[in-house]
């Protein structure tokens, strides 16, 4: 019995909510729409670093901020289709712990990465990105490698969203 209740709800983890929102069966959006806000936050990072080398900053801070903002707005599309995800996994579960966990971390760091936007434009893009948007974008970048370990183990632990191994094994045949 134990057994039927783990594969009903491991089967209905890896089930979209709404197949045109969170993407069909065994093809998820999530993990494609975060790449917006990693690749454009670790780019932010990048210019921020480049802004204290060079002898014009001004237009790496202003593409860092510029970039900051551009990750802000994909996590909360990102997040959206997330949430869609979470709905899929029964309550009570270690895997909804875990995604809980997961977006509960990336949440905070939304919400640092805005602040942080914020911060840079009040204090303005003429000269070097100033020092503590700075901290708080590794420290927010931290935050975001620990969540993004608990993403992976969703997926590759898991199999959350992951289409089952009868449909995986159709790409093996010869």
């Amino acid at each position: 019995m134990a057994d039927d209740v783990v594969a009903t709800d491991l089967e209905q983890a890896k089930q979209p909510v709404s197949a045109a929102l969170a993407g069909p069966y065994g093809h998820p959006f999530h993990p494609i729409l975060v790449t917006v806000p990693i690749g454009a936050w670790v780019a932010s990072l990048v210019f921020d670093i480049g802004s204290h080398i060079v002898d014009d900053p001004q237009f790496l801070a202003r593409g860092a901020e510029w970039l900051v903002a551009i990750g802000v707005l994909g996590a909360l599309a990102a997040a959206a289709v997330g949430f869609l995800d979470l709905f899929a996994i029964p309550s009570g579960t270690p895997v909804f712990r875990t995604g809980l966990t997961h977006m509960s971390l990336n949440l905070v760091i939304t919400i640092a990465y805005a602040l942080n936007f914020w911060w840079r434009t009040a204090a303005g893009t003429d000269r070097a990105t100033p020092v503590g948007p700075l901290v708080l974008s590794i420290a927010s970048l931290l935050v975001l490698g620990i969540s993004g370990y608990l993403g992976g183990k969703l997926a590759y632990r898991y199999g959350v969203r992951v289409a089952g191994e009868t449909t995986q094994a159709t790409g093996y045949r010869r």
